[in-house]
């Protein structure tokens, strides 16, 4: 593997630890960006990388990430994320699981882990069996904070959705909007029923168009083809599926007045956000609108840590900041001319200490 400083997506992190446990089958690399605000909290990803490079690079970029979306969120927590690089069978044992909790231990606090794509919450109850810096467990209680982020995730784009649509239409209500879902999953398709409640009109699409065609025919919308969604008329565009889907291309083909949805890292390059703006397309930069599971997971792991019992409502207090963050970057962005993923990113930096 290349020296990891001299990555494009290498800025500064403090921590880039590389685990190989050959007896228990684990590669993994620990990045935590800063610790300015807190230990460095994010996700485990568990995944097949053809070219370990891959893995490496999404370590450094979703790390960095974390520590932008940790500070908007307004947490007391940097920015970290591990990749563990799974084999050609994607084999997961319990040993790995083990190994994997032991290397967060070994950082003695520095990083805190959670569920990511490949992760189930059954994992995490594994690697808190060798380290207390996970979060993401199963709750105790219906009203207890913690458990599955998802929903939470979905809250925020939600909530988020609607601030945009105030900013951007004038309208108090998402009734008779019509949004473009990509990604059904359990976020994308949170965002959707709950859209749905309040009338929007919706065209959804997923990788796979049979539960994209049966959400819809649940909640009275209509499917497209993956394919088609990022080019679908709509007043909203909310992608909750892959990221750097946002390009060149793409953009030019948009037929919608705002971006908003929870995929992390939508713009394919920097630039992009400038693309967008220059095209009167209002966009939430990603890791604003879709923080909700992180301040579900921090909740839970801080209350923890300090010994206390917190409750899910301590969650949705902080998810009901997410409009008002929004809001903040946009009145900034409409004042400065500048697009809204610079000066969230501007924000960002000083709050850790890099502005």
């Amino acid at each position: 593997m290349t020296a990891f400083w001299t990555e494009p997506d290498y800025d500064d992190h403090e921590i880039v630890h590389v685990v190989r446990d050959r007896t228990r089958g684990l590669m993994a690399i620990i990045a935590v960006h800063s610790t300015h605000l807190g230990p460095g909290a994010g996700g485990t990803r568990f995944w097949h990388y053809p070219d370990p490079k891959d893995g490496l690079r999404d370590a450094l970029r979703l790390s960095r990430g974390m520590s932008y979306k940790n500070a908007m969120a307004g947490l007391p927590l940097g920015g970290g994320k591990a990749v563990i690089l799974a084999d050609d069978n994607r084999t997961k044992t319990p040993e790995l699981l083990a190994a994997f909790g032991d290397a967060v231990e070994g950082l003695g606090g520095k990083y805190v882990t959670a569920e990511d794509v490949g992760i189930s919450e059954a994992d995490m109850v594994a690697v808190s069996k060798r380290t207390a810096h996970v979060s993401g467990l199963p709750v105790s209680g219906n009203h207890a904070a913690g458990g599955d982020p998802g929903p939470f995730t979905a809250m925020g784009i939600y909530l988020g959705i609607k601030a945009a649509v105030r900013h951007k239409l004038g309208k108090g209500s998402v009734e008779g909007v019509h949004v473009a879902v990509q990604g059904v999953g359990s976020v994308g398709g949170g965002v959707a029923k709950l859209l749905a409640k309040d009338g929007a009109k919706l065209t959804l699409a997923d990788i796979d168009a049979k539960r994209a065609a049966a959400l819809a025919k649940e909640l009275g919308g209509s499917s497209v083809d993956a394919d088609g969604i990022l080019s679908t008329p709509c007043d909203v565009l909310s992608p909750n599926a892959l990221g750097a889907i946002l390009n060149e291309d793409s953009i030019a083909n948009l037929d919608t007045r705002i971006v908003a949805g929870g995929a992390n890292n939508q713009l394919a390059r920097a630039h992009h956000g400038q693309t967008l703006f220059d095209r009167g397309i209002l966009f939430a930069p990603d890791y604003v609108i879709n923080a909700g599971g992180i301040m579900s997971v921090a909740t839970e792991y801080l209350a923890r840590r300090d010994g206390k019992e917190t409750g899910v409502e301590a969650v949705h207090d902080r998810i009901a900041t997410i409009p008002e963050r929004l809001e903040q970057i946009w009145e900034a962005s409409d004042s400065t001319n500048t697009s809204p993923d610079i000066v969230a990113d501007r924000m960002a930096q000083e709050l850790i200490g890099r502005g």
